[in-house]
């Protein structure tokens, strides 16, 4: 462990009894660190309180408590999702008091060097198959943060021989300060979590704090592509090691021979190679024969290869992960073919490009069943996509009819309004049974919902696993 010393005696706010709140409220109390918890839910739906409570650890529930925040409090460490317009960390900085998410103390306690995965789309998928890959190489990862083992648990078992993997959000990168992986990873940047950014420019900034402290021992690992992720690269001071799909690199890095045409889909003789330093091109492997399907998926590949060999893996130890990886639950996942329509799950798609690059990603017709918790967009980007790949629509959720007006638009003949039942169990059976019945052999019903799940589902995890046990129902 590195740096525990610095939280011994020091008078440490939590705020959010989620996961991360209450595994860094543990670690903050092992360190000798003086814990308050603090969460506005009611103590009923807090049940974590009392395991907190019997390790001496204080804990107020049902709001913020006046004084909660005062000069003697030396840090706040807040659950991500926790906006900076709450009254305690509006207090807190009125105050001059540090406030940070998990990641921050983290980072002080990790003695192995970091791989540090954003982006708006692809993170989890890109996470899970850097672990795969690395463990095949014999380098120990601990894949933590998101999924996982909670960040501080395995920062304070991790040592200097493990390659510590994590899949960090634009929220939690926003509570940083001196935070600074090893290997930073940015896979691409679109539009989403307005709602809470405020702008598009919080957004971003929020996501590029994962490169503000490398130094020139650092790699940033960037999507070549992505015109916005480009425009960072001289701000930074580290090494800079991009992948592309779409351009032959003259510089160090990985990318695809011949590379994509825009809008290109089809893999077929193609495949993925790194230049070295030196100019010396190597083959790693055929598109076609990494195991998940979707040009991003590609993409997510490239990021992942690039991400390892910057770790210090050889080409060849990455082989076998990139041909079996079969991704992770919510993400582009099959679920089942009954009566010869095949159904996939990928209610992580909380944004509209999520939605279109899963439905890029499959060629057979699709029933989209999409829709959820309204954050002011008009999903008019899915307009042409939807006239390429879909040809039916069964919307649900807060967004429903703003589905509805992009599929009228694309000109489909078939949108289906689900209204809210009694449980959003029931409406999504509802929206699942009507795509079933539009679907003929051989056409494809998947979930992607280009919406966050909190107008109806506790998270797209709970949304994903009802339509799956739906689904096995048919």
């Amino acid at each position: 462990m590195k740096h525990p010393e610095q939280y011994r005696g020091r008078r440490i706010v939590v705020l959010g009894l989620a996961r991360s709140g209450v595994q860094v409220a543990k670690t903050l109390h092992h360190l000798g660190a003086i814990v308050t918890v603090n969460d506005k839910k009611d103590r009923e739906q807090c049940p974590e309180a009392s395991e907190l409570e019997a390790l001496g650890i204080s804990v107020l529930c049902g709001g913020h408590p006046e004084g909660l925040i005062h000069e003697g409090i030396e840090l706040v460490v807040k659950n991500p999702g926790i906006p900076y317009t709450a009254a305690p960390v509006v207090k807190a900085l009125e105050l001059g008091i540090d406030v940070v998410t998990e990641v921050e103390v983290a980072y002080h306690l990790c003695a192995a060097p970091i791989i540090g995965i954003t982006g708006s789309n692809g993170k989890t998928t890109t996470t899970t198959w850097i672990g795969s890959m690395l463990q095949a190489a014999g380098l120990k990862p601990l894949v933590a943060g998101n999924i996982g083992t909670p960040l501080c648990e395995a920062a304070e078992a991790a040592s200097e021989d493990n390659w510590m993997v994590v899949e960090l959000s634009s929220f939690q990168l926003k509570g940083t300060q001196q935070f600074r992986p090893s290997i930073g990873v940015l896979l691409n940047l679109a539009e989403t979590h307005l709602d809470y950014h405020g702008t598009m420019e919080d957004y971003i900034s929020s996501k590029v704090k994962l490169f503000a402290n490398q130094t020139k021992e650092d790699i940033a690992v960037l999507n070549w592509d992505d015109p916005v992720c480009r425009e960072f690269v001289p701000t930074m001071n580290a090494k800079v090691l991009p992948f592309s799909a779409a351009e032959r690199l003259t510089v160090e890095g990985v990318y695809i021979e011949p590379p994509y045409l825009p809008q290109e889909l089809d893999a077929c003789d193609r495949v993925i190679v790194y230049r070295n330093g030196e100019g010396l091109v190597t083959e790693i492997i055929r598109v076609e024969e990494i195991g998940l399907p979707g040009r991003f998926n590609v993409e997510n590949a490239l990021a992942a290869i690039a991400a390892c060999l910057a770790a210090g893996a050889a080409p060849a130890q990455l082989l076998e992960s990139l041909r079996s990886f079969r991704g992770v639950e919510h993400r582009l996942e099959f679920v089942a073919v009954k009566e010869n329509v095949t159904y996939y799950n990928n209610s992580k798609a909380t944004n509209s490009k999520a939605t279109t690059m899963a439905l890029e990603a499959l060629n057979s017709p699709i029933v989209l069943i999409a829709g959820g918790l309204d954050r002011g967009s008009d999903y008019m980007e899915l307009v042409p996509v939807f006239k390429d790949k879909v040809k039916a629509v069964v919307a649900l959720g807060e967004t429903r009819e703003k589905m509805a007006k992009a599929a009228e638009l694309a000109g489909l003949s078939e949108a289906v309004l689900v209204d809210t039942g009694d449980s959003a169990a029931e409406t999504l059976r509802a929206a699942t049974l009507k795509a079933a019945g539009l679907a003929e052999p051989g056409d494809i019903v998947l979930l992607s919902p280009a919406c966050a799940s909190w107008d109806m589902f506790a998270s797209y995890e709970e949304r994903g696993r009802i339509f799956k046990e739906v689904v096995h129902t048919l």
